[in-house]
């Protein structure tokens, strides 16, 4: 079992990675490895809707930048996709909205490559903003087909400074049990 984490933050090391970090320790724990991609030093542009990859059915997409098929074949492979983001002005950042865009669309074109994959998605803010990023970035899990376990709160942390989400004990807690549940199921799938 392989987990792919990736970070949406423009900030190496910030909270949003630190939800994650939390959550690829509790599945290393359980047996599961995992990895994580920071965004923040890589360029994805935004999907151009070109239709490409439709066309070409190849698991590829026809932008180029310097990080998205590298994410995107990593994210093929991986049995578990966690996506974490910071709020921006109220919604999930650009980087991780472009590479889910672009996912999305070569994931489809190629037959659903994430259907029945586990994973799902973290906010992080300074005061609020959370529900409504959490929702979008969930969205995508539900349109990809994708399975999504619960926890004992929704995924999402505050914390503005880096690791003061690490002081969100509420946070930790449920980024621990949400990491047990996609653990726990994942062994359910895959005896």
């Amino acid at each position: 079992m392989k987990a792919i984490a990736i970070n949406g933050s423009a900030r190496a090391g910030g909270n949003t990675e630190a939800l994650l970090q939390k959550c690829l320790s509790v599945l290393a724990a359980e047996g599961i490895t995992g990895t994580m991609t920071n965004l923040s030093d890589k360029t994805i542009h935004p999907c151009t809707a070109c239709g490409a990859c439709f066309k070409n059915k190849d698991n590829r997409c026809a932008a180029h930048d310097d990080a998205f098929q590298e994410i995107y074949d990593a994210m093929r492979e991986a049995d578990i996709i966690v996506l974490g983001s910071p709020v921006y002005f109220g919604s999930a950042s650009a980087n991780i909205t472009a590479l889910l865009d672009r996912a999305g669309y070569v994931a489809r074109a190629n037959g659903n490559v994430f259907a029945r994959k586990l994973g799902g998605p973290f906010a992080v803010a300074r005061r609020a903003g959370q529900n409504f990023t959490l929702a979008q970035l969930m969205f995508w899990f539900m349109i990809m087909d994708m399975v999504v376990p619960g926890s004992s709160y929704w995924n999402m942390g505050f914390g503005r400074n880096k690791g003061e989400v690490n002081e969100d004990e509420e946070a930790m807690d449920t980024v621990t049990r949400f990491a047990e549940n996609l653990a726990w199921l994942a062994k359910k799938i895959h005896p």
